[in-house]
């Protein structure tokens, strides 16, 4: 099913877009669903979509020594699968905590609109890389909460 542009209107991350910048995403979407507890995609995966929650909440995890770290919760406006975009393999790994419905973009479609319109590309990266900066400061914080009762190793004095 093909997502409609007042959707996208109410999502944060589209926030300052032009209606017709809009209208273009929205011909470029299409509803997708996750039950609970359902993997959106996992880390290193070579996942091409890139998400726009519309209800439910997704975590988004991490493996680092052998346990699972929540790095963030989203809850519907935001977006996930930033990696995608940028042609990089998934960084976290994304589940549904409740039934999710959301948008999907296929980054295909993205990248020929980014070449259509440079303006509209910007737009786009700039906002992308708002969140990308926001998701590696929750990741050093929530690294940090897991590290914090862990000792190191004392390094060997020469």
């Amino acid at each position: 099913m093909r997502t409609e542009a007042p959707v996208l209107d109410r999502c944060p991350f589209f926030d300052h877009f032009q209606p017709k910048h809009l209208e273009k995403l929205a011909a470029l979407g299409s509803f997708v669903y996750f039950s609970k507890d359902e993997i959106v995609f996992q880390e290193g995966d070579d996942d091409s979509k890139f998400y726009v929650i519309l209800s439910g909440k997704v975590a988004l995890e991490l493996s680092s020594g052998g346990q699972r770290i929540l790095v963030d919760t989203l809850y519907p406006g935001d977006e996930l699968g930033w990696s995608a975009v940028l042609e990089r393999k998934k960084q976290f790994r994304a589940r549904a905590l409740e039934p999710v419905e959301a948008t999907a973009f296929k980054v295909d479609g993205l990248r020929a609109a980014f070449d259509a319109n440079p303006y509209f590309a910007r737009a786009f990266l700039e906002r992308l890389s708002g969140v990308i900066a926001q998701r590696l400061q929750m990741t050093r914080r929530q690294l940090g909460r897991a590290l914090a009762g862990v000792r190191l190793p004392a390094t060997p004095s020469s």
